[in-house]
């Protein structure tokens, strides 16, 4: 595994931002054992329905108190309203993180009875949560999808890819990377642009594809990342449709991968047979990922790109991911310096059209 500090990204070994840990169907009446950010974490979903993210290692004396499965504070019931208790002594934590109850103490509580509360949300049936080596507050929203609440659109499924021993960095490198459409997805490229809008950054591109456009048809996406970790792509070709892939660091050098996509209906509202259309539809989606999946599942690490002319912008792009690794305080800096538009001199810029329409 390749570490942040081999890639020079920063100081920080993992980077600021909205990241998914889990689906949200994972999330039922017990607690959820995650670890991400090199750190062990409980998700669980209060009686409130609230969803509750903590740091798992007990403060008394070192239980992670997610995973466990045989305890009767287990058995009979760890979550108390919004609160969970610890299997090991039952200390129970508030969804602030602060211990609120020592089931055999009638003293002050210590102080330093508390685990780290993580902001967290459920949106588009993915659980996400807010990650910031500097503690602050999220400074920027998860990206706005008002197809999810659109009848005509059958919603994803999640495809849950897998773990693989790659950096981040690998999977963010393919949105500058235009040369490898043809040998890896079998597409014609008509254009392609990049561009660089603060802690967004997207790729528009089009052209023939083996498997997700008829042959007489473009494939046309115009895909954008959140901040380091959310891709979302409007795609027309067979169907009008919307694919998320999403990756979150485990260990530094080790991420965990998700990938779904929804897909418009010809009717007002979606039919079984539509569902059935669109999910056939997204396994064709899927195996194109898992092209790329492939290839970074197994490929060395790349610290200094062996780049030429017709290669695309890699250098910007990387550049622009460097913002999530330092200081918040340098990010409008470091967005100055990249902001724009970037062309592969052997393609055509993305017609006017396809920009204007662009939803970000």
């Amino acid at each position: 595994m390749a570490t942040t500090a081999e890639y020079g990204l920063g100081p920080f070994t993992f980077p600021r931002g909205w990241f998914m840990i889990a689906d949200a169907a994972e999330v039922g009446e017990a607690v959820l054992p995650l670890r991400f950010f090199g750190n062990e974490l409980a998700l669980y979903r209060g009686e409130s329905g609230r969803l509750v993210l903590l740091d798992a290692i007990c403060a008394h004396m070192g239980t992670n108190i997610a995973r466990n499965t045989t305890s009767f504070v287990v058995l009979d019931g760890q979550i108390e309203g919004d609160s969970v208790r610890c299997p090991y002594h039952a200390w129970r934590y508030g969804p602030d993180g602060r211990c609120n109850d020592i089931p055999y103490h009638d003293g002050p509580i210590p102080a330093r009875a508390c685990l780290k509360s993580w902001p967290v949300q459920e949106r588009y049936g993915c659980i996400w949560m807010w990650h910031d080596p500097e503690g602050g507050e999220p400074d920027y929203d998860i990206p706005s999808l008002p197809e999810w609440d659109d009848p005509q659109w059958v919603h994803w499924g999640v495809d849950h890819m897998g773990e693989i021993g790659s950096h981040p960095q690998e999977v963010i490198d393919n949105m500058a990377d235009s040369p490898h459409l043809g040998p890896i997805h079998g597409s014609t490229l008509e254009y392609f642009e990049n561009e660089v809008r603060d802690h967004i950054v997207i790729q528009r591109q089009g052209g023939g594809h083996k498997t997700l456009a008829a042959s007489n048809t473009l494939l046309e996406t115009d895909t954008f990342y959140t901040g380091p970790a959310i891709l979302i792509s409007r795609l027309t070709g067979l169907y009008d449709a919307i694919m998320f892939i999403t990756n979150t660091p485990v260990e530094d050098g080790r991420i965990r991968v998700w990938h779904g996509l929804m897909v418009q209906s010809e009717n007002q509202v979606a039919t079984q047979a539509d569902v059935e259309r669109a999910r056939e539809f997204q396994e064709s989606s899927r195996l194109a990922f898992l092209q790329d999946f492939e290839v970074w599942e197994s490929k060395a690490p790349i610290f200094q790109i062996m780049q030429i002319r017709s290669d695309g912008p890699f250098h910007k792009i990387r550049e622009w991911y460097r913002q999530f690794y330092n200081p918040r305080e340098e990010a409008a800096e470091r967005q100055a310096k990249v902001n724009g538009t970037y062309y592969t001199d052997w393609l055509k810029p993305a017609p006017e059209e396809v920009v204007a329409r662009g939803r970000y």
